[in-house]
């Protein structure tokens, strides 16, 4: 199972065109509130009922972890944190766009790797930061903004499925 995780403030095409495509690709995703409320309000005021809150879900069975870009609380819940140093210590995949690889360089995630994020944002990746739209290093997949946001997807599908997939969900969305 591959986990998105959301939080008042996401950037909603970075989230929704990763859960869109990630679906299409028939790859199996569960949408995660840290806010304690199902239902979580975007940057641009769209509300978006998710399928878990992060305190009922079970990450044991988690492939890869996904950050949205706009929530920059997000390193403010702990128990996220904790799952998100946890799955970088066994390698598991993670994946940040936007302001999310903040979260990822504050946690020390980022270290050894090379990562990229939205302008501003730059300070908290220290040396992992490079100038790239998208960038995949080790377990980490991260990119830079809202406009990148199918070019993330695509790089997620063909690490968790593959690039005939990817191709399919491509010229399905006319992309």
């Amino acid at each position: 199972m591959n986990y998105i995780f959301l939080d008042n403030g996401f950037e909603e095409i970075e989230a929704i065109t990763t859960i869109d495509l990630l679906r299409r690709a028939n790859i199996a995703l569960t949408t995660v509130s840290v806010t304690g409320k199902e239902l979580v309000i975007g940057a641009h005021n769209i509300t978006v009922k998710t399928d878990v809150l992060f305190a009922d879900a079970d990450f044991s069975d988690a492939e890869m972890l996904i950050l949205p870009g706009g929530a920059t609380k997000l390193h403010e819940c702990q128990a996220l944190c904790d799952l998100l140093v946890a799955h970088n210590q066994q390698d598991k995949l993670i994946a940040a766009i936007c302001a999310a690889p903040s979260v990822l360089g504050r946690l020390g995630v980022l270290q050894g790797k090379q990562a990229t994020c939205y302008p501003g944002f730059e300070e908290y990746l220290g040396e992992s930061y490079m100038d790239g739209l998208v960038v995949e290093s080790k377990n980490i997949i991260t990119a830079k903004g809202p406009g990148l946001s199918a070019d993330f997807a695509f790089c997620i599908i063909e690490k968790l499925a593959d690039s005939e997939i990817a191709d399919q969900v491509y010229d399905a969305a006319q992309y």
